[in-house]
């Protein structure tokens, strides 16, 4: 059962980064609908991700040394 739910969430986003890409390239407006949600979404887990970042302590060293 939880493999069935992997597989589909799995299912939903490879659709969705398939919507964004047929959307960049001037698709129908359901399209671009749902590349708006996927970008949307993808927000919402880039800034959860981020905060576990900061609390973990990494100095993010960034530096080109």
């Amino acid at each position: 059962m939880e493999l069935l739910v992997l597989v589909g969430v799995l299912v939903l986003v490879v659709g969705g980064c398939v919507c964004v890409v047929w959307a960049e390239r001037g698709g129908p407006r359901w399209v671009r609908a749902v590349a708006a949600v996927t970008r949307f979404a993808g927000e919402l887990v880039s800034r959860s991700g981020s905060g576990r970042r900061k609390s973990s302590g990494d100095s993010g060293g960034d530096s080109d040394d």
